[in-house]
């Protein structure tokens, strides 16, 4: 081989991988060669290699059959490397993982097939195995030991393995059979290729992207910190960061500013939370090969910790994405700097509503950005949607009820398995309640309306400890109305309420309760919805002596739903018609109680007016009778009025008394109780 085999080769990084590869094709063709007698037998056998021949050539390798070890070639590459300044990734690969030029022509022979599959007969004809076309580990040791074998090759192979750029496809046969091969996206990064979707877990968004993010909109204390971050990980005194935050909240976009203010681009990387998962093997390889900031999104459940090793290869700094909730640990990420990305304000919220509408009218920017408190990305996700339904409404200005429409699609498939979404549209003169019971229930519509605003008008201690969060314990016997008092509460909010449905939540398997609870709290802040637990006894119980393994574990599950409805910054709503089987510290946290009694006279009545239809036949002196007499809830009015409308609708009549009356034997008759009235028609229609 001539000692300048690169002159006229172009600087960049697809010319940098070819002369890596014709570094490997020359050892691999010298062992064809010696195998099939001479270079002749071996192009009359496989003529596409007469191609590649005349490439070799013309970058000055002579005789094969004179070629022994790497040749001229380690020096021929710093040569041409020499005059090149930018990112070619198999020099940033060779540098970060300690490797040389053999070790990297290695590489590019187990991957020759992903080049060009004819290599698939070659080797197969080399190998002596008809239906293998991967190199195995005994011909690649044939083609790259020297004189003296001192296992370099399997040195090489098993720091590539580590670095996961090479896998093996049969461990079951003897290690000289195995098959080895080079993974797509790693053939891909050796290229200088950089596709934005490696794999179903993987994605990679280039430093030209990135450039045309729009600037970010954060507080300005974390503004500052972002503008310090970049120079802390490139000098080396942080090596990861943190990002903690609601998810959809601009959690990637921070760390995509972060690594376009490096120089680089993004590897974003779901899920793996175990030090062992093989999927962090070629992390830190390929986002040396493709110059980018390696971003684990992670997603620890609640108590436990993800585990993020020290990442092979890598070059740089890695960034890690994490919600409010779990920890993380590992090699990985010590020296690590955490950032919290918290929730926007009202104002910060309207930036971002102004700059996802993108000039289109908002006359009711002010009342969107303070009412929906949604995160950043669905703010621009919302916004999208908002525009859409204002067109199917014909209008030009984005409206709030068109907000409230666009916010129901986002995500709510996720909360709909866990939660059902209750419908609304009365206000408060639909619900029939005590003066005190109607006063906390004002009270708390002005708690949920003042959530953001409260804490700048308290003291500075107490509004330090405030979150916009808001509970609410509902309290009182079945059939006061506490259901529906929460369904007006989101209605006069104009919020969306959905009712945690137990039977999906609580899991009989260690630890997985806890884990539905944490989604659905984290969905409901995020989509800012209201959350009620309808008889939430089961869940809010007091916790018990610890007497077995059952116990340990339900009073863990108490003790996270402590711990979560304190730092929830939503609205939660309980419900409960046993208040003193309610955990005393879930009181404690709860910062409005409502009392619901079951009603009194005047309160019946309003009821019955309420539930009767319009054009009902009802004596006067009866319903008076009914309203002082008996004494129903509000929930046994409503089913007493619904038989009645049944037995009037077969009767093909308006409701009448005797209707009326049978409604209310059956609501005593299902109690077990006798009905206080005595009249004929009670006893003489059927019930």
């Amino acid at each position: 081989m001539s000692d300048t085999p690169t002159a006229a080769t172009p600087p960049d990084a697809l010319e940098h991988f070819k002369l890596h590869f014709f570094a490997a094709a020359t050892r691999v063709l010298t062992q064809a060669a010696r195998t099939f007698g001479s270079e002749d037998a071996m192009l009359a056998r496989f003529p596409f290699l007469t191609a590649y021949r005349e490439e070799l050539t013309g970058l000055g390798v002579g005789s094969l059959e004179e070629e022994n070890g790497p040749g001229n070639w380690p020096e021929a590459l710093a040569a041409w490397e020499a005059d090149v300044e930018g990112h070619l990734p198999l020099r940033a690969l060779r540098e970060a993982a300690s490797l040389d030029v053999d070790a990297l022509a290695l590489l590019l022979a187990v991957g020759m097939v992903e080049e060009d599959a004819r290599f698939g007969a070659l080797f197969a004809a080399l190998q002596g195995t008809p239906t293998v076309h991967r190199p195995t580990l005994g011909l690649l040791n044939a083609c790259w030991r020297g004189e003296d074998d001192r296992g370099e090759v399997r040195t090489f192979l098993r720091r590539l393995m580590e670095l996961g750029l090479v896998e093996v496809i049969n461990r079951d046969t003897p290690r000289s059979e195995w098959a080895l091969h080079v993974p797509g996206a790693v053939w891909d990064a050796l290229r200088g290729e950089a596709p934005e979707t490696l794999t179903p877990w993987m994605k990679h968004h280039a430093l030209s992207v990135l450039e045309r993010d729009e600037p970010l909109l954060v507080p300005n204390a974390l503004h500052e910190a972002m503008a310090r971050l970049p120079a802390l990980l490139a000098s080396g005194e942080a090596r990861a960061v943190v990002v903690r935050g609601p998810r959809h909240n601009g959690r990637r976009t921070l760390l995509r500013s972060v690594a376009k203010a490096l120089g680089r681009g993004v590897l974003e990387v779901e899920g793996p939370e175990k030090a062992d998962d093989e999927r962090w093997r070629m992390v830190g390889a390929l986002a040396t090969l493709l110059h980018a900031l390696p971003v684990a999104v992670l997603d620890p459940a609640p108590g436990e910790a993800a585990t993020v090793p020290k990442l092979q290869g890598l070059d740089g700094p890695l960034g890690a994405v994490l919600g409010r909730l779990g920890g993380v640990s590992g090699e990985g990420v010590d020296r690590a700097l955490t950032l919290a990305v918290d929730m926007p304000g009202p104002q910060e919220r309207a930036l971002h509503w102004e700059r996802a509408l993108a000039g289109r009218p908002c006359p009711a920017l002010e009342e969107i950005s303070g009412r929906f408190r949604y995160t950043r990305g669905n703010i621009r996700r919302a916004a999208k949607l908002a525009q859409a339904h204002a067109a199917l409404a014909g209008r030009t200005a984005v409206e709030p009820e068109d907000v409230r429409e666009a916010g129901r699609a986002l995500n709510r498939q996720a909360l709909d398995t866990l939660a059902v979404r209750l419908t609304s549209t009365v206000d408060w003169t639909q619900l029939a309640v005590g003066g005190e019971t109607m006063r906390e229930l004002r009270h708390l519509e002005a708690r949920c309306r003042g959530r953001e605003r409260l804490g700048g008008v308290v003291g500075g201690t107490l509004a330090r400890q405030l979150t916009p969060g808001v509970r609410a314990l509902l309290q009182g016997p079945s059939g006061t109305g506490k259901t529906l008092a929460a369904r007006l509460i989101a209605s006069v909010l104009q919020l969306d309420v959905y009712r945690v449905e137990l039977s999906s939540v609580v899991n009989k398997y260690i630890g997985e309760t806890e884990k539905n609870l944490a989604r659905i709290f984290a969905l409901a802040e995020e989509l800012d919805v209201v959350l009620l637990f309808d008889e939430g006894d089961s869940l809010f119980a007091k916790r018990t002596g610890v007497s077995s393994s059952t116990d340990r574990y339900a009073n863990l599950e108490t003790n996270y739903l402590l711990q979560r409805i304190e730092s929830f910054e939503g609205i939660l709503l309980v419900t409960t018609n046993a208040a003193e089987s309610i955990d005393s510290a879930f009181q404690r946290r709860m910062d409005v109680v409502v009392d619901f009694r079951a009603p009194d006279a005047s309160e019946r009545w309003a009821i019955w007016q309420m539930h009767l239809p319009a054009a009902h036949a009802v004596d006067t002196g009866l319903l008076r009778e009914v309203a002082t007499r008996c004494n129903l809830s509000g929930g046994q009015i409503r089913n007493a009025v619904l038989h009645a409308s049944l037995l009037a609708m077969e009767d093909g009549k308006p409701v009448a008394s005797a209707h009326l009356e049978a409604g209310v034997v059956r609501e005593y008759r299902k109690a077990g109780d006798v009905c206080p009235l005595r009249r004929q028609g009670a006893v003489s229609l059927r019930g």
